[in-house]
């Protein structure tokens, strides 16, 4: 009797505990820069810093996961989960004895260990469903990375309930809320303590090291490869920036705007298989490309509640099979690869998420902004603007908006709006108020406006692909050595296969 069910669990629980610890850390960035005044290109590097790890650990790791086994990939996952809680909680103390420079580095690296520990896990659990299910594999890894979503619903709830002055319920201490993924930390790593695991799909098949890296001379992995980059800049990067932005356009519902997207791609990826019967894979993504580029498109224009649903609708139909169906096409088409391939993928995905995704739409959004209230009202920019200039790759360096002065100035005049108790705005600060909102609002849709080229240049993409894979007869799924890696002896039913 093989044990792929605690294992799968345990797998997905993984991903339950980062999409949980994303989705709050998205909605406690308003509390970062309001606290610390912190401007939005800074903030985006804290998010990137939540994801470049991740990519970093997964290029480390990958060349050796099939040698040191997926039980100890995910302990040193586990353990580097709990001691990014501890680093990431003490900015507050940091900030109080060292200042804002400080609590960035703490934040940072943070993040940074946060994201390393996913990384570890994507490392490990993407080779290891595909070794448990060979014959599904693109269906049972679309089931696996529900779990990212499913988290990011229960993150985005707890977020509605308790994050920011807006708070539905009661306004909790951000570190209270970032403290919770911990808990399904502890129920993976219970449950892997005590599992036996199997060997990888390609190690049981003996494929060597050498025969894995010929697999990246192949010009459709490589292709792949670029598209992954596409995918971890338009699906992480726009989900570490959303809440924030579309805060801007329907206030106090951004939180379920989110909660709602994560819900219909947790429902989604459980219904791959079928879909994936009636058009392949690549069908799959192409159709995906077209929906998120007309949904961020769409975005970037809604003003009434009713047309952003209906916009985040679309994105969110588009983006729900993105990342699973990329790794279950290099599953399928390049078994030999085992873990490597697969990491170099998600690997390529976060470090794009982290150093373009986050970094940059925070970088648009402080250009756009800043561009809009200079030429709108100059007096009222000289008032507002950062003390230090925001930088991004080889683009010229801008002066953003001042993070902390315009959440205090916004959330002061939402306050005396509501009847609640607030120091009275001064006159001057009375006028400042509909520029400043005016301008970060339309920096937030320039920058989702940008955002939406990505999916169309991905569509031509997949496009080319359907075409390949047409003149070659039709999308084939590759089975190593001939014969399908089924059954108990690859999938931990018998000692021998099992790792030691």
């Amino acid at each position: 009797m093989n044990n792929n069910r605690p294992l799968f669990f345990a797998s997905f629980m993984t991903l339950i505990a980062a999409g949980l610890g994303f989705a709050l850390r998205g909605a406690i960035l308003s509390d970062w820069e309001s606290q610390f005044g912190f401007t939005k290109q800074v903030l985006g590097t804290i998010t990137g810093g939540g994801l470049v790890g991740g990519g970093v650990t997964i290029i480390l790791f990958s060349t050796v996961t099939d040698r040191l086994g997926y039980k100890t990939i995910l302990m040193m996952a586990f353990v580097l989960h709990v001691l990014s809680a501890v680093v990431t909680l003490a900015a507050t103390p940091v900030y109080a004895a060292f200042g804002q420079t400080a609590t960035l580095n703490c934040l940072y690296w943070g993040m940074f260990m946060f994201s390393s520990a996913n990384g570890l896990c994507e490392t490990a659990i993407n080779p290891l469903v595909a070794t448990l299910y060979p014959r599904q594999k693109t269906h049972y890894l679309n089931i696996l990375h529900a779990g990212w979503p499913g988290g990011m619903v229960v993150g985005g709830a707890l977020a509605y309930f308790f994050c920011g002055q807006n708070a539905a319920w009661t306004h909790l201490r951000w570190e209270i809320l970032m403290g919770l993924f911990l808990i399904p930390t502890a129920i993976y790593g219970f449950i892997i303590l005590f599992e036996k695991f199997p060997l990888s799909e390609a190690r049981a098949a003996g494929v060597g090291f050498s025969t894995m890296l010929l697999e990246f001379a192949s010009p459709i992995f490589l292709m792949l490869v670029v598209l992954m980059a596409m995918v971890g800049y338009v699906e992480l990067g726009t989900d570490s920036w959303i809440t924030n932005i579309m805060n801007n356009v329907i206030k106090g519902k951004a939180f379920i705007l989110f909660v709602y997207m994560q819900i219909l791609m947790f429902v989604l990826r459980f219904f791959a298989g079928p879909i994936v019967e009636k058009i392949n894979p690549i069908g799959l993504l192409f159709c995906g490309a077209c929906l998120a580029a007309i949904g961020l498109a769409s975005l970037s224009y809604a003003a009434a509640a009713a047309l952003v649903f209906v916009a985040g609708t679309t994105y969110a139909l588009g983006k729900t099979f993105f990342w699973p169906t990329m790794l279950g096409v290099v599953g399928e088409r390049f078994p030999k690869g085992g873990a490597l391939t697969m990491g170099t993928l998600g690997s390529i995905g976060m470090l794009s998420a982290g150093l373009l995704g986050g970094p940059g739409i925070g970088y648009q959004q402080d250009y756009f902004a800043s561009q809009e209230l200079r030429e709108k009202s100059p007096e009222i920019y000289k008032q507002y603007v950062a003390p230090e200039k925001s930088h991004f790759l080889f683009f010229e360096p801008i002066s953003g908006l001042d993070g902390k002065k315009v959440s205090d100035l916004i959330d002061q005049a939402e306050k005396i709006e509501k009847g609640e108790k607030a120091e009275p705005l001064t006159e001057q600060q009375a006028l400042d108020v509909k520029p400043v909102e005016e301008a970060r609002l339309y920096g937030g849709r320039m920058a989702l406006r940008y955002t939406s080229i990505i999916p169309v240049i991905m569509a031509c993409g997949y496009l080319l692909l359907i075409g390949y894979f047409r003149a070659k007869g039709g999308y084939k799924v590759e089975i190593l050595h001939g014969k399908p890696m089924d059954g108990e002896e690859f999938t931990g039913g018998v000692e021998a296969a099992l790792e030691t």
